[in-house]
């Protein structure tokens, strides 16, 4: 299988504080908010793309940086594939969330400059 990205399905930026930065961008900008993942994260409807507002992990320098996460249809077989091609892995694939109709999944790589990107995949429930 050739690594299949259809597009760009999320973008995450990193906040201080996810229940002020959750009522600034529902609120203020009137953004649909879609769902919270405690304790740390809140997802948005920005125009069709989701954005997922989150506090990075503890010792983390990332705050004001965002984060593109490009949506696989089969992401254990798109893991697989960058691992064969030494791409360095920051989390692997993992369960998120499970929503009504689907369950989240994301892994984390490193691209060859430094910069840290996410696969994402919605598994449908059969």
């Amino acid at each position: 299988m050739s690594l299949q990205i259809d597009k760009v399905g999320q973008v995450a930026l990193n906040v201080r504080d996810v229940e002020r930065a959750t009522a600034f961008y529902r609120d203020v900008l009137g953004l649909r908010h879609l769902f919270s993942a405690p304790p740390r994260m809140s997802f948005f409807d920005a125009g069709g793309l989701r954005l997922l507002l989150g506090e990075p992990e503890s010792g983390s320098s990332g705050h004001g940086s965002a984060l593109l996460y490009y949506k696989v249809p089969d992401i254990h077989a798109a893991h697989d594939e960058l691992v064969g091609k030494s791409v360095k892995v920051g989390e692997p694939p993992h369960f998120v969330v499970k929503m009504p109709d689907h369950e989240l999944w994301l892994a984390t790589y490193e691209d060859g400059e430094g910069n840290t990107f996410a696969l994402m995949s919605e598994v449908r429930f059969s």
